[in-house]
């Protein structure tokens, strides 16, 4: 797993609450075993619904958000079904971080797994931050060992999280990482481990 520690990207605002995980990556594009190839199909409805030339275009593909790799989003982001393949789709897009009130327990579990890092931050900071991201080519660094996000223009706010899982970031630990971590231990194990009863022994 890639380590998060510090990320310093443009930034795309999607201002709208509940967002759910059939949303992010509707349920027709979940036949591929790899966790790649889902980027292409994220909030594929929406995408395609303001692709009319009567409509305004989807905001991540208005020129000025394209190549955004920090995502500003409403509360609760993430909802729905336990559907891993919404943070493979964000990561596949180009995604490193959200910044958002509140997400989803499950969605914010598996982001963990994957890397992909998710921050909290006050309503009024994340309204500041639509606000400013309404600029060509904004920019924030997201700071995962200072626990802060900034920018160059006076705006930085602390965020929490929790010790274990930004150690699993900071390190690029998925489950199997941090099982390799007694990797010793578990060969001295299986080594004085009696060789189990068989039929032919």
């Amino acid at each position: 797993m890639q380590p998060f520690r510090v990320h310093k990207g443009r930034v795309a605002p999607l201002d709208r609450v509940n967002v759910d995980t059939d949303q992010i990556i509707p349920k027709q594009f979940l036949k591929r075993i790899e966790r790649t190839g889902f980027g292409e199909f994220l909030f594929f409805d929406w995408r395609n619904a303001a692709s009319g030339a009567k409509q305004s275009p989807f905001v991540l593909d208005e020129p000025r958000y394209r190549g955004a790799s920090i995502l500003l989003v409403g509360k609760n982001f993430g909802c729905g079904s336990s559907r891993e393949h919404a943070v493979w789709a964000l990561a596949d897009f180009g995604f490193r971080a959200l910044i958002g009130t509140s997400f989803a327990d499950i969605f914010a579990n598996n982001s963990t797994k994957n890397g992909f890092l998710n921050v909290t931050l006050r309503e009024e900071e994340v309204a500041e931050l639509m606000r400013r991201a309404q600029t060509d080519g904004y920019q924030l660094t997201v700071d995962l060992e200072q626990r802060k996000v900034y920018d160059d223009q006076g705006f930085s706010a602390s965020f929490p999280v929790d010790d274990f899982i930004r150690h699993c970031l900071l390190e690029g630990l998925d489950d199997i990482g941090l099982t390799l971590q007694h990797e010793a231990e578990i060969t001295a194990f299986e080594a004085r481990r009696p060789v189990p009863w068989s039929a032919g022994g």
